[in-house]
């Protein structure tokens, strides 16, 4: 019979990461349903079967990004958690994704940038290849003017009654790429990206890539700070965070700017602002330094140079445009 210690110690490992898949299951469809469901008095039961495909989408690629990270760090025998997937309940006149991501923690140090390379890059790619296969299917099973029609039924009148605010994603150079090889729908049309969040496929794949970037920048313990560090040293590595940062800073300071003044500057988001301080304080913009400085080698370093071009592919400037 298994003793209390060891009855908490398993449930603390596998108990709370599962609670917390499934909290993100249930914001995540609820936010799913949201994108695509006229709402009027508020979401019903039997609408929210409608964000399956979102959620079951957004959870794949948020889940291959993890694991990619764990089942790296079980090669080089460095402990770490199973994800944990981080939920975020809809709220009113917020924009939600339905989650914050998802997150694993390593418990033990890694001592060569080997590994740290290794467990850096293996997510982005995981959740990059997810990202790119739910696009291509997003894309190729475009509905017809009808669904949008559901939604907006007087989206294609000349005079448009909304009179709110509209909200539109920015574009990276991979979804204009996907968009123009892949894109196919019954009667031609192609939604415009102040649309692609009524569209589940798209709008996952799209925060997959989103979020892949964000992981991708190379600061601190980021994704791309273990990437940068392992492919060319410490030095290097803190140079560039602090030139990322300081554009990032810049990026958010034309973001609040405009917000209060037309500059005409279409570069720039004010969460850039908030992601730098965030990265200032909690996530750090120089990488720990490693036991074992030997090189990586030349297969990693040509894989890394894979995990900038991706970052380059899936970078957005301006993320959102709110207008109104």
């Amino acid at each position: 019979m298994a003793s209390p210690a060891i009855n908490v110690v398993f449930n603390k490992r596998y108990l709370i990461p599962l609670l917390l898949f499934l909290l993100t299951a249930i914001t995540t469809t609820i936010a799913g349903a949201l994108w695509i469901v006229p709402v009027v008095g508020g979401l019903e039961v039997s609408q929210i079967p409608e964000g399956i495909p979102y959620s079951v989408s957004i959870l794949a690629i948020l889940g291959f990004h993890e694991f990619g990270h764990f089942f790296a760090a079980k090669f080089h025998r460095v402990k770490a958690t199973l994800p944990y997937f981080i939920p975020f309940p809809t709220l009113a006149g917020m924009l939600n994704f339905g989650t914050m991501g998802a997150v694993i923690r390593t418990r033990s140090p890694i001592y060569n940038r080997k590994a740290l390379f290794d467990i850096g890059i293996a997510g982005p790619i995981a959740g990059f290849v997810v990202s790119l296969v739910v696009l291509i299917y997003g894309f190729q099973t475009l509905p017809g003017k009808e669904f949008i029609l559901a939604i907006h039924p007087d989206y294609f009148n000349s005079v448009s009654s909304s009179g709110g605010l509209s909200l539109e994603f920015g574009e990276n150079l991979l979804f204009v790429i996907l968009r123009h090889f892949f894109a196919v729908s019954p009667d031609g049309f192609i939604p415009p990206m102040s649309e692609i969040y009524h569209y589940p496929y798209l709008c996952a794949g799209w925060f997959g890539l989103f979020v892949t970037a964000l992981n991708l920048l190379p600061v601190g313990q980021l994704d791309g700070g273990h990437i940068f560090y392992g492919m060319f040293g410490e030095k290097v590595q803190e140079i560039v965070a602090w030139i990322i940062m300081f554009l990032l800073l810049v990026a958010g300071g034309t973001g609040v700017i405009n917000q209060f003044y037309d500059t005409g500057i279409s570069y720039g988001w004010t969460g850039w602002f908030l992601w730098a301080l965030l990265l200032y304080f909690v996530v750090k913009v120089k990488h720990p330094p490693v036991m074992d400085n030997e090189p990586i080698g030349f297969t990693r370093m040509v894989v890394g140079y894979f995990g900038i071009l991706i970052f380059i592919l899936s970078f957005i400037p301006t993320p959102f445009f709110i207008t109104g």
